[in-house]
């Protein structure tokens, strides 16, 4: 099985399940989660998101909605514009 038929085959339990020990840092029944361990089920959980839940429901989404509807700050993913600037002394 892949990496993606894995996430594909994941259940709302199972997601939970992993979010919550990488949230304790232990495994549901008390055993501590390696780093490694940690590091996969999160990466896990971010791609079970990404694959099936919309924007607003991802682990780490920050709502920049302000009270009046308009957005607060600017979109960290939004490109920038850069200017460059040459020096035409030569």
């Amino acid at each position: 099985m892949t990496y993606e038929e894995l996430i594909q085959a994941m259940t709302p339990e199972m997601h939970q399940s992993l979010k919550r020990a990488v949230e304790l840092g232990k495994w549901p029944d008390g055993r501590k989660l390696s780093p490694e361990q940690r590091d996969i089920c999160l990466r896990a959980v971010i791609a079970y998101d990404h694959e099936k839940k919309p924007a607003e429901e991802r682990v780490g989404f920050i709502d920049r909605t302000k009270k009046d509807g308009s957005q607060h700050g600017k979109d960290p993913l939004a490109p920038d514009t850069i200017k460059i600037l040459t020096d035409d002394k030569n």
